[in-house]
């Protein structure tokens, strides 16, 4: 855990805080070897073979950045943004709305997957 995260999240009103946990702990559980840094001055990145996600917290709501190159599936449609986009597509929740935990791991390993296709690396044990 990169405490510079900790310093983020904790600057965001409550109910964000509690969103950005969630996400946090849900990027780890995707696999453990995922790393946390700082990126554009303050902005949360979660990385493992690449960029997985990012966190934002903005003035009625929490984004989050998936780099997947617009290549995950979204069966549950929880995708809110950016479908359009090569690069990245986003999450945006909002206070009192629930995650669908199961379907973001999903995506965060199928990210995990393919950052490590396109580096030449295997799972990690």
């Amino acid at each position: 855990m990169d405490t510079r995260v900790d310093d983020y999240i904790a600057g965001l009103p409550e109910w964000q805080q509690d969103v950005c946990r969630e996400v946090r702990r849900l990027v780890h559980e995707a696999d453990p070897g995922v790393e946390e840094t700082i990126k554009f001055t303050n902005r949360p990145y979660f990385v493992l073979d690449g960029n997985i996600c990012a966190l934002l917290g903005t003035k009625d709501h929490v984004n989050v950045m998936l780099y997947d190159k617009a290549s995950v599936p979204d069966p549950h449609n929880i995708i809110t943004s950016g479908h359009g986009n090569k690069t990245a597509r986003m999450i945006s929740v909002y206070r009192d709305q629930p995650i669908n935990a199961p379907a973001l791991v999903e995506m965060f390993r199928h990210i995990i997957a393919a950052n490590r296709r396109r580096k030449g690396v295997g799972p990690r044990r």
